[in-house]
This record gives structure tokens, C-alpha cells and sequence, in this order.
């Protein structure tokens, strides 16, 4: 037995909305890597989207970037991502069900304006049925390929937050760093194994993980097996229950971090639906915006006064790297 575990992040560059990084958690009978869960799962699973007329013949899984444009629909997220959620943790329906799905322990949103009242039924873009349909097909299909799907986790680091953690470390790669490595730690709960490999997407141009990783894993002593600027790759533990984590350029290409890449862009457009629907509302008009630091200034600019009027913080709305 073996666990295979996938981490990836969105919201990494923008300056409004929150930071939310993913992790999903696989189970295997028989050692294998990453790399092999596409093989392993070929005629349930690609990477690229399908024509509507054959959407249930394999179910996408990739990247978030190859699956979804800004402002098209979520479809291949919601299918994808709310199946999985059902399958680990029981159907989401909307959005109060959603961030305790994700998260058990810190599912409380913060208490802001764009979040204390709304709501949204899920899925928004496609039929629920379409969901429980992949659902079935999976509960059906990964068991028999001696898979099973144990986890789907996120943290998500709202704004005030990651201004605090940015200050404190005075780097939001470091803030990153950090965070997938605890998310990563709190997938320990899902048991061990003969062995565990983790692959994550490269953070930024950072090539040394090392003192990161014995910091989140004093007990153990952490080997440097390479480190260089397509992958850096780290073991430890006994050995009978070794873990290898890479943190690889294009770690997308990996079904784990692909899914993960999928969940956290679906967490953060909701996140930012929610946050722009509130504020086109009180200011008709207003374009809706990405958070991206050109057109996060000018939406910056548009709220100005009434976010003054409200009496909501700079610190509160604004990220600062």
C-alpha cells in the first residue's frame, strides 16, 4: 500500500482575493510514482477537455489553465472537483457545504461583507446529476484499478492573513512554501504506507526546500537527494514507511497535483464570485475583476469611496505583494 499526494495553488499573483492551495490525497494497492496515474486510469481520466456530445466517456483532469479561461464556465472544475468532494467526504451543494468539505477545521469564512451573506447552489454550470454520475463511475472504476481517492484538502489564506504571514516572513514565497508543507503534514491523517510520494508544482524560482521541510518534519533528518531549478527532490522517514516529496517544474503533469490544481482555481473563483457580486451590486456598473495587479488597481480605484463609507480595512481587502 501507498500514498500518492498532489499539491498546487491559485491566487499566488494577484492582489485581491484569497490564496488557496491544494492538496489531493490517492491510495494505491502496489507501488507505483505520480507519473503512472494516467496509465493507471486511461480509460476513465485525460488531460484534455472533451466535446459536449462525448463528456461522459472520460472525465478531464489537468491543469486548471487548460480546463478554464476567466469568465468561461466552470463546467469541467465543478465536474471534476464536486465528484471527488462526494467521493471523500459526501455531496456539496452549495456554498455554505463547500469549505468544510475542503477543510474541517478552519471552515469558518472570515467575517466579511462579500461573505456573510451570500449563498450559491452547486454545481452552478453544469446538472448535479452530472456529478453523481461521475461519482458512480468513479466509485465504480478506481477500486477496480486498485486506486482509491482518500482526500481532496485546501487552505485558503484570505488577504489579512497573508499580509500578516508576508509581513512576519517578508516573502509570499515563503508564505506558500509554508503553507503546502502544513497541508501536506495534515495529510498524514489519512494513515501511512510502504512508501508516500508527494509532487508539487515549483514554487516560483525557489530551488531549496530543505530547512523548510525539516522545520515541518523536525523528528526526521531530511535527505537532499537533487535540488536545481527543473526539481528539487527530498526523502525521509524509516524504511518501511518511506516519503519522497519533488517539487517539480510543470507538476500539473501529475493527476494528484492536477486535481489539486483544478480545486483550488474552483475554491478561488468562488471565493471571487462571491466578492464581486457583492460590490457590482452596490456600484451597478462596476466591471467585475480577476484581482490581477493592473486590473485589481483600477477596481481598487472604482470602490474607493464607498469601501471608506463602509468603514472596511485596506488590510482586510487589499494583498500586498
Amino acid at each position: 500500500m501507498g500514498l500518492l499526494i498532489g499539491t498546487d495553488e491559485a491566487g499566488y499573483g494577484p492582489n485581491l482575493g484569497p490564496l488557496v492551495v491544494a492538496a489531493t490525497v490517492w491510495r494505491t494497492s502496489t507501488a507505483m510514482d505520480c507519473q503512472d496515474l494516467y496509465e493507471r486510469l486511461d480509460d476513465v481520466v485525460c488531460r484534455t477537455p472533451l466535446p459536449r456530445t462525448d463528456q461522459r466517456k472520460r472525465l478531464p483532469v489537468a491543469d486548471s489553465k487548460q480546463l478554464y479561461r476567466p469568465g468561461s464556465d466552470w463546467g469541467h472544475l465543478e465536474r471534476a472537483v464536486l465528484a471527488a468532494l462526494s467521493l471523500t467526504g459526501g455531496p456539496v451543494h452549495n456554498w455554505t457545504e463547500v469549505w468544510p468539505a475542503v477543510d474541517r477545521e478552519n471552515a469558518i469564512l472570515p467575517p466579511l461583507p462579500w461573505y456573510t451573506d451570500f449563498q450559491i447552489s452547486l454545481p452552478r454550470d453544469i446538472a448535479a446529476a452530472d456529478v453523481d454520475w461521475w461519482r458512480t463511475r468513479l466509485c465504480e472504476s478506481l477500486p477496480a484499478r486498485g486506486v482509491e481517492l482518500v482526500g481532496v484538502l485546501a487552505r485558503v489564506v484570505f488577504p489579512e492573513e497573508f499580509n500578516r504571514r508576508v509581513d512576519a516572513t517578508g516573502s509570499k514565497g515563503t508564505l506558500l512554501s509554508e503553507a503546502t508543507l502544513q497541508l501536506i503534514s495534515k495529510c498524514r491523517e489519512f494513515g501511512a504506507g510502504d512508501w508516500v510520494t508527494i509532487r508539487c508544482d515549483k514554487h516560483g524560482g525557489r530551488s531549496r526546500y530543505g530547512p523548510l521541510l525539516q522545520e515541518t518534519f523536525p523528528e526526521y533528518l531530511i535527505e537532499v537527494v537533487c535540488e536545481g531549478r527543473e526539481q528539487s527532490v527530498y526523502r525521509w522517514g524509516p524504511a518501511n514507511e518511506r516519503v519522497e516529496i519533488g517539487f517539480v517544474t510543470g507538476g500539473e503533469q501529475f493527476l494528484p497535483a492536477a486535481l489539486a490544481s483544478m480545486t483550488a482555481k474552483y475554491l478561488r473563483e468562488l471565493a471571487m464570485f462571491a466578492f464581486n457580486q457583492f460590490w457590482t451590486c452596490l456600484l451597478p456598473g462596476l466591471r467585475p475583476t480577476a484581482g490581477y495587479p493592473v486590473d485589481a488597481k483600477r477596481f481598487k480605484e472604482e470602490i474607493e469611496t464607498t469601501q471608506r463609507q463602509l468603514g472596511i480595512a485596506d488590510d482586510s481587502l487589499w494583498r500586498k505583494r
